[in-house]
């Protein structure tokens, strides 16, 4: 049995879409016509469609110019040409940008069903194709992080061998980098994954109420302690404790747990007798520790305690390899999330995402993923949907004078470099002299 298809017929000839209407309805195929190439746009922004067949010759947008877009913005839609001129030309360029394939008019209706047969089998291949491709996003893909860069993959080996161990981990890397989710796959591949995960933000807490939290108390250790209460590192029993932000703690903060780590027992606030306590300690970091014991703001020895096995979350901007693969992600997941059908992001948007600097991350590029979703009118966002970053590079804001070009992409080199002067003149092909006066010329200042 031929499997049903949502069919779209593009033709500006009226009798031409009735009579494919009725042929492709006779064997209950999902059909619907469009006068034009501006209407099938308009159609195919708000739903799927299979297949479309479509005149080659058509007023305002032909043939060929709306199998482009359609190829570029929809690529899972195949693209049938219909031609009255028998022109070998038109169906090979047809061909070489993407059509599946091209119909002669007048054409017999068992040609039709040829070419719907060939595309069933096309889609069928698709669909493998599509199995295969999951069984590799799963290996770029580990406890729902994300990455196929060398950087991810480096650390998605490790994980495994991490987990193995009960030894003390420091997590370093910026802001939305997802530390917290690499110490939840290290606990979740260890033998205490049946235990609790337990995750305080250090950063968030004063250290009276980190200090409870912790440790518990007993009844009347201070005010408002009206009943004992169990710390965090009592209740783990056998789990893993995650201290997100461990540079923020203060000195005797930094002691008690170091005695804790080498003693395995703690002292409930108001207790005198010590309990015995089971944990794994993972930390995690955005400060530079080494810079901090070295200028005495942070403790030698419970560095190196905490530090006994060290992994390093690379910023966004230095795995920019693995921004399409977040991209369809989070697409996915905002589309589901918003009932949108928003599916596609175009390549130039794409190539801005990959531009923009991410100082936020991937916590970043997450969000303005889902606001584009939410506030996107059609099926496929493009690079104005992101022109709220600021930072990317959209084609309506594209300077029209040589100076104001000029000026931007010296100043888009230097934050690329780092500001850097000597790699930044490397880079635009001129030397650091020149670089100066167009700095000086310009006056381009370093972004906060």
């Amino acid at each position: 049995m031929q499997e049903k298809l949502k069919i779209m017929v593009v033709d500006d000839e009226q009798i031409v879409r009735e009579s494919l209407y009725q042929w492709f309805k006779k064997f209950s195929h999902v059909v619907e016509t469009a006068a034009s190439g501006f209407e099938a746009l308009e159609k195919l922004e708000k739903v799927p469609f299979d297949v479309l067949f479509v005149d080659i010759k058509m007023p305002k947008m032909s043939g060929l110019e709306l199998l482009e877009r359609v190829k570029q913005e929809y690529p899972d839609t195949s693209v049938v040409i219909i031609t009255a001129y028998g022109s070998i030309t038109s169906a090979v360029d047809a061909m070489k940008m993407g059509a599946s394939d091209y119909l002669l008019k007048p054409f017999r209706p068992d040609q039709m069903t040829l070419v719907l047969e060939k595309i069933a089998g096309q889609r069928e291949l698709l669909g493998k194709y599509r199995y295969v491709k999951g069984l590799l996003d799963e290996k770029t893909r580990f406890d729902n992080i994300i990455g196929q860069s060398e950087p991810m993959q480096a650390i998605f080996d490790l994980i495994p061998e991490v987990a193995q161990s009960d030894s003390s981990v420091l997590i370093t890397g910026e802001t939305g980098t997802g530390k917290e989710l690499v110490a939840k796959a290290i606990h979740a591949k260890s033998l205490r994954a049946n235990s609790p995960f337990i995750a305080i933000n250090c950063g968030a807490m004063p250290e009276s109420l980190l200090e409870s939290e912790l440790f518990g108390h007993q009844k009347g250790a201070f005010t408002g302690a009206d009943k004992n209460r169990k710390g965090f590192l009592e209740v783990i029993s056998g789990g893993t404790l995650f201290l997100d932000e461990i540079g923020e703690i203060s000195a005797k903060m930094q002691v008690d747990l170091l005695r804790v780590l080498e003693e395995k027992k703690i002292l409930r606030i108001g207790e005198r007798h010590p309990i015995d306590v089971d944990f794994r300690l993972i930390s995690s970091t955005l400060r530079d520790l080494e810079k901090e014991v070295a200028e005495g703001r942070f403790r030698e020895d419970f560095f190196y305690r905490i530090n006994v096995i060290r992994l390093e979350i690379p910023p966004l901007r230095k795995r920019k390899d693995d921004i399409p693969l977040l991209v369809r992600h989070f697409l996915r997941k905002y589309s589901h999330e918003t009932t949108k059908q928003v599916d596609h992001v175009t390549g130039e948007a794409l190539e801005c995402l990959k531009q923009y600097p991410w100082p936020g991350n991937v916590r970043e590029l997450e969000n303005a993923i889902e606001r584009a979703v939410v506030l996107s009118k059609s099926r496929t966002l493009d690079a104005q949907d992101f022109a709220f970053l600021g930072g990317t590079r959209t084609r309506p804001d594209r300077p029209r004078d040589l100076r104001e070009m000029e000026k931007r992409h010296v100043e888009e080199i230097l934050e690329e470099e780092n500001w850097n002067i000597t790699h930044a003149a490397n880079v635009l092909g001129i030397n650091r002299v020149t670089l100066h006066k167009m700095i000086n010329r310009y006056g381009l200042k370093r972004r906060a």
